[in-house]
């Protein structure tokens, strides 16, 4: 039994120098031709569009052949066109997206008001023509816009007689409501001696309180607004409406707003990865 244990040692020795003398064979050039190998199919995978494979290819290099100086060098410059291909590809698909968006956008935007003062006003705002101020004087409403690079807001606006010194809302139907935190702006003007507040609140931070509305478009909705008292009215059907499609508008404008950075960041790496090829042909 030791014998047969002691040949079948020597056999494992034996098989392990054997693989170790084949795999150094193998390496002495520094592991190009295996390289080679991978290269080719990182090509065929850049003729496919299968970028990630591609890359994936050129990264086995690195890891397995860490000598196979000219054939990292070679990947050096085919992960460069795999980035551009990618970013031109990213371009076209992102071009026909910010297309749908547009065409959604003038569909709809003549439902909305743009008021923007170019004199000092940047980025401007789109409300619902019901809730603009000339139409509401002397109203307690709930009231929503959306500027021009898709983020939305909520105004509570109490003008009822006397003082709230309210600094958020509630809005329910039944035992089911939203309530927004308090609000980070909050301010108070007169108007021939009747106290105007005015609460603010940006959309994604109003306690689900346009999810709420929207949900429940077509319910009776109570609106109440809370501070040192509470006031209590019901929201009108065009307030419902209005908040309802100015989200849309919020969804669609912010969609394209970020359609646009990544348009710019696709650019600037279009330009980084040619620039880096441009000083490699100089060499």
């Amino acid at each position: 039994m030791r014998r047969q244990s002691k040949m079948n040692e020597m056999k494992k020795t034996g098989l392990s120098a054997l693989l170790a003398l084949m795999v150094l064979a193998g390496c002495g050039d520094g592991g190009e031709k295996a390289a080679q190998l991978h290269l080719q199919k990182a090509e065929k995978a850049l003729q496919m569009e299968m970028f990630s494979e591609a890359k994936s290819q050129i990264d086995s290099i690195k890891v397995m052949y860490p000598k196979a100086f000219e054939a990292r060098k070679q990947g050096i410059k085919l992960m460069q066109q795999i980035d551009l291909k990618e970013q031109q590809k990213t371009l076209v698909y992102l071009d026909s997206a910010m297309q749908v968006k547009q065409a959604q956008f003038e569909a709809i935007k003549n439902n909305f008001v743009l008021e923007k003062d170019t004199a000092y006003q940047e980025i401007g705002n789109w409300f619902y023509p019901t809730q603009v101020v000339e139409k509401n004087v002397g109203r307690s409403f709930l009231r929503g816009q959306v500027n021009e690079l898709g983020e939305m807001s909520l105004t509570s606006i109490y003008c009822a007689g006397g003082t709230l010194n309210h600094t958020s809302v509630k809005v329910s139907v039944g035992d089911m409501f939203a309530e927004t935190p308090m609000a980070k702006d909050s301010y108070a003007t007169t108007d021939l001696g009747r106290t105007i507040e005015k609460a603010d609140y940006k959309v994604g931070e109003d306690g689900g309180v346009v999810g709420f509305i929207i949900a429940n478009q077509d319910k009776n909705i109570q609106l109440t607004f809370i501070g040192d008292k509470t006031y209590r009215t019901a929201m009108q059907k065009n307030d419902r409406k209005a908040i309802v499609e100015l989200a849309e508008l919020a969804r669609i404008l912010s969609g394209m707003e970020e359609i646009r950075k990544q348009q710019k960041e696709a650019n600037l790496k279009i330009q980084f990865v040619t620039r880096k090829m441009q000083e490699a042909a100089e060499k």
